[in-house]
């Protein structure tokens, strides 16, 4: 499966959305909101080589969701919960802008149904 192109001057949402649109990178997300993992614990966790947790841990530092440090030769990463806060605010405006469509169109049916009466 080829790699979509990251754009240099892509959105935050869109480098959050598309680091979340992955089940392993979501799996790992999970795992590190537990606690902070090694490298190595995360890929045998997923069963997925060392390289390929090191690509999909990019990703997910790219998009702000994951910091990572080394002590020796190991490297710890942990959720960057300012990454989640993010995204939760991006889907709270959205809802926020439905939420209003959504009583509008409600005062609107109440408005007919009184009158119909």
């Amino acid at each position: 499966m080829a790699r979509p192109r990251r754009k240099v001057d892509a959105e935050p949402i869109d480098l959050l959305l598309n680091a979340l649109g992955d089940p392993t990178r979501r799996r790992m997300v999970e795992w590190l909101g537990e606690r902070p993992h090694a490298v190595s614990a995360l890929a045998d966790m997923s069963e997925i080589t060392l390289t390929a947790v090191g690509q999909h841990l990019r990703v997910l530092e790219e998009a702000g969701l994951v910091t990572s440090s080394k002590l020796g030769r190991v490297r710890s990463c942990q959720l960057d919960y300012n990454g989640l806060k993010s995204v939760e605010q991006w889907l709270g405006a959205r809802r926020s802008a439905w939420d209003r469509r959504l009583d509008a169109l409600g005062s609107v049916l109440s408005d007919r149904q009184e009158g119909d009466r």
